[in-house]
C-alpha cells in the first residue's frame, strides 16, 4: 500500500549564522547581538538549500539573530516570519559574562555553586524543560503544516536537546561533541503526526561551531 503524502511532513529546524560578538561574551538571550557579514551570508546558505522544498509554514526565536537568519527564508518563501518563544536560546547563569583563560567568570568562586550538576544542569534551563518546549514546538509546526514543510529558525542547544529526546538519547551530553553548526539544518519527519526520522544538513559547510552564546 502506498502512503498517503498528507501523512508525511517534514520539520527543518535551522540554526542562526555567526554572530557578531568580539569580546566572546556568553550573549545567551541578551538583546543587541546580530549576525556578523559572514552570518548573513551562512543564513543565505541556509535558505538556498531549502529553496526546492515545500515548505508553507516559518517561525522563529524571537531574539535577533534568530530573525536576521529567517529573513531569507522568509524571502524564499514568501511567508511571514511568525516568533515563538518556544524556539528561545536557554536561560544562563553565565549569560553576559566571558570565560576567557585567566579572566573568565569560573575562576570566580561565586560562580562555582553553579556547576554542580551538569547532568540537569546546574546553571541553566534544565534540560528536561527545553526539550518539552522543543518538541511541543516543533509537534505544532508539523500540525500546521501537515502534508508539507515547515521552518524554524532556533538556537545550537535548544535543537540538540530536542534531536536527542527524538532519537530517544539521554539529554546530558558533552558539549564539544553536538552536531548542530552554525546555520546548519536539523530536519525532523513526521509520519501519521508521529515523529519518525531525523537527518542533517550543513548548508554553510562544516567546521562551523562558534561556542559563546549559540
Amino acid at each position: 500500500m502506498s502512503e498517503d503524502p498528507a501523512d508525511v511532513t517534514v520539520v527543518h529546524v535551522v540554526r542562526h549564522g555567526e554572530v557578531e560578538n568580539p569580546h566572546r561574551v556568553l550573549y545567551g538571550r541578551l538583546p543587541g547581538y546580530r549576525l556578523s557579514a559572514d552570518g548573513r551570508v551562512m543564513a543565505k546558505a541556509a535558505a538556498d538549500f531549502l529553496a526546492s522544498r515545500d515548505v508553507v509554514l516559518l517561525r522563529s526565536s524571537p531574539l535577533e539573530r534568530a530573525l536576521e537568519s529567517a529573513e531569507p527564508i522568509a524571502t524564499q518563501f514568501g511567508l511571514p516570519v511568525v516568533t515563538d518563544d518556544r524556539l528561545i536560546e536557554p536561560w544562563n547563569h553565565f549569560e553576559g559574562m566571558t570565560f576567557g583563560v585567566g579572566d573568565g567568570a569560573l575562576r570566580r568562586p561565586r560562580h562555582w555553586r553553579h556547576l554542580w550538576n551538569p547532568f540537569r544542569p546546574s546553571w541553566g534551563e534544565p534540560y528536561r524543560e527545553i526539550a518539552a518546549r522543543m518538541r511541543a514546538a516543533i509537534d505544532d509546526a508539523a500540525a500546521g503544516a501537515r502534508g508539507r514543510e515547515a521552518v524554524l529558525v532556533s538556537h545550537q542547544l535548544p535543537i540538540w536537546v530536542a534531536r536527542r529526546s527524538v532519537e530517544r538519547r539521554r539529554l546530558w551530553h558533552d558539549p564539544r561533541r553536538r552536531q548542530c553548526a552554525l546555520a546548519s539544518v536539523t530536519s525532523f519527519s513526521y509520519r501519521g503526526g508521529r515523529p519518525a526520522g531525523v537527518s542533517y544538513a550543513e548548508p554553510a559547510g562544516a567546521g562551523h561551531g562558534q561556542v559563546a552564546g549559540a
